[in-house]
């Protein structure tokens, strides 16, 4: 078996959660995107058996590539950078948590009004301002919010945010509060985003205490990466 203690690790990530949800008060369902990055089909199918059924990919082609050895009928998300030039792929995801600028997505919107339903899709917001890592600012969240909801063929579900590496709890928690505050936003406008994607392997106790609806863990279930 490739993943000998993933069971257990399911097992203890799902109390953690369940033990955040309790500590946060906010009394939210919260869905465990396993990310599969570096590993191979078996450790979605290695997921799927344990009841996980999300999976995260960041790179387009490795998770086409997966689709296509697998019959298990996981949700594939999509959280990693989309460059324009790929964007009708986003037709095989149930769910992009990376639009991260305005042209994003404009081009995501056109596959989906090419489909005839719209893509499915989290505004990625960078609340902490680091230049490093994508998003829109949270300035240019409230404009493009309302911009967005002429975009037919875009359904946004709510937000997506990363903490800064290494960042300290203060800085974790109001990355998370704030990136909760942009999906209110949102959702005053009259876009049907319920949904905060936050929280990775080092800080997902956090996010969740903060409101994160959706973890996006990978280290902490499948072990060290490959590559």
């Amino acid at each position: 078996m490739p993943f000998p203690d993933l069971a257990e690790r399911v097992a203890e990530v799902r109390e953690r959660i369940a033990a955040a949800v309790a500590r946060g008060g906010h009394g939210q369902r919260v869905t465990l995107v396993a990310v599969t990055k570096t590993y191979g089909p078996d450790a979605v199918e290695a997921a799927w058996e344990l009841g996980i059924g999300d999976i995260g990919e960041n790179k387009v082609q490795e998770a086409l590539s997966k689709m296509g050895a697998l019959a298990v009928p996981v949700r594939w998300h999509l959280i990693g950078h989309l460059q324009r030039n790929k964007a009708k792929s986003v037709d095989r995801f149930s769910l992009v948590h990376s639009v991260d600028s305005a042209r994003l997505a404009d081009a995501v919107s056109r596959v989906g009004q090419d489909r005839g339903a719209p893509i499915h899709a989290l505004m990625q917001v960078n609340v902490a301002g680091e230049e490093a890592k994508g998003g829109l600012a949270p300035d240019e969240a409230a404009v493009e919010g309302e911009r967005w909801l002429s975009l037919q063929g875009l359904r946004v579900e709510g937000v997506m945010t990363m903490a800064p590496l290494d960042a300290d709890e203060r800085t974790l928690r109001s990355t998370f509060s704030g990136a909760g505050l942009i999906r209110e936003r949102l959702a005053a406008l009259g876009h049907p985003a319920t949904e905060l994607s936050m929280g990775m392997s080092n800080d997902y106790e956090i996010a969740v205490e903060e409101g994160a609806t959706m973890v996006r863990l990978g280290t902490v279930l499948f072990g060290a990466r490959h590559a």
